[in-house]
């Protein structure tokens, strides 16, 4: 009986790329649930004051485009660079252009709040994601070794 040959390793980018997104996306899914949950905000410890001067009355939309945009969609764009699929690496670019966006407008619409210094923390990590999609390892990575039954 023949063995099935080892696929040959990730590119260390691609693996760091689809743990950012990981990271990313559990991190849009907890903050999204948390604000959907408590719209005041008070559960993640967030003032209204905050939204003083944006178009929203409380956090319930902020958290339904967090959980959606910034949860949800870097789950899927893992997925598809994690399995190589044709054109993933757009997946991710899109994931980290959205953070970059989400990030600028907080901070135009709130204000840069340097403690606890989550809007640097999530700016780079969304310059970093644009970045990474952007290797070469990652926009086209090895194909799946082909495995052939005798």
């Amino acid at each position: 009986m023949r063995r099935a040959p080892t696929p040959p390793p990730r590119p260390l980018a691609l693996r760091l790329l689809v743990g950012l997104l990981l990271f990313q996306g559990l991190s849009g899914l907890g903050g999204g649930i948390g604000l959907m949950m408590d719209p005041s905000g008070q559960a993640l410890g967030l003032s209204m004051t905050l939204l003083e001067g944006s178009p929203f009355p409380d956090y319930l939309v902020p958290g339904l485009i967090l959980f959606i945009v910034l949860g949800m969609a870097p789950m899927v764009a893992a997925r598809v660079v994690w399995e190589g699929r044709p054109g993933s690496w757009m997946a991710a670019l899109a994931v980290g252009g959205a953070l970059v966006i989400w990030i600028a407008v907080q901070i135009r619409m709130v204000g840069y709040q340097a403690r606890p210094p989550l809007q640097a923390v999530y700016g780079v990590l969304g310059v970093i994601l644009i970045l990474l999609s952007l290797t070469g390892s990652v926009r086209r990575p090895a194909p799946p070794p082909t495995t052939s039954r005798r």
